[in-house]
């Protein structure tokens, strides 16, 4: 995955894309790059973003300058919606050109930026854009999470659907093995993507996530 700035997305709200996006960063860094993690629009905070956050426990690793200065999280609402609500219920607009920038900003700085999507990739950021439209506008390559929930495969072969129809590049799936609670059904919802992309998407890495719910990586 040797993109200047992927955007990691899950097949759902809870997919896994958070510890996702701190263990690709973590993997990064190993290989010698320097690597930085940005929110692309937090919702149910406020001052500073929880996912953000996040990413820096699970990495092992302080706040970052660019974390305090509100670089790598933008765009923050107080309630925990969508969006195209928590902005209605916040007062506010949502100027995507705040993400723009602060990526290109984040870009001239590490070598490989990872932003966090908000919810999959069909979440509504106004009435008139979705969270695919921004990717497919700015030619962002992808990085999809998914899991072994019953349903998921669904979720997902929907949302590589999405991706394929709006021309936009898989980097990577992520495999994000926390949610195996039924063995049976983690390892066929596990082989069935796996072929499933080999087959649609040769050049997409496959990836598997280990449960990661004991707080680092590092």
């Amino acid at each position: 995955m040797n993109h200047p700035v992927l955007f990691i997305s899950g097949i759902d709200t809870d997919a896994g894309k958070t510890f996702a996006t701190a263990w690709l960063a973590r993997r990064i860094a190993a290989a010698g790059q320097s690597v930085i993690t940005q929110k692309f629009i937090q919702t149910g905070c406020t001052g500073s973003s929880e996912d953000i956050e996040a990413h820096r426990r699970l990495c092992g690793l302080p706040m970052q300058p660019r974390d305090i200065d509100g670089t790598t999280a933008p765009i923050i609402f107080s309630y925990p919606a969508s969006a195209q609500l928590a902005a209605r219920l916040d007062g506010r607009e949502i100027d995507l050109t705040l993400v723009d920038r602060s990526t290109e900003r984040l870009r001239k700085e590490y070598d490989c930026v990872l932003i966090e999507g908000a919810g999959g990739l069909m979440v509504p950021v106004t009435d008139d854009t979705t969270t695919i439209d921004y990717i497919a506008s700015r030619h962002l390559p992808v990085v999809l999470v998914t899991n072994g929930r019953l349903g998921s495969i669904n979720h997902t072969l929907l949302s590589l659907e999405a991706i394929a129809s709006r021309g936009i590049e898989l980097a990577a799936v992520v495999y994000n093995h926390h949610f195996d609670t039924d063995a049976v059904i983690a390892d066929d919802t596990r082989g069935f993507i796996g072929r499933y992309v080999e087959r649609h998407f040769p050049t997409a890495e496959l990836i598997d996530l280990p449960d990661m719910t004991q707080a680092t990586l590092g």
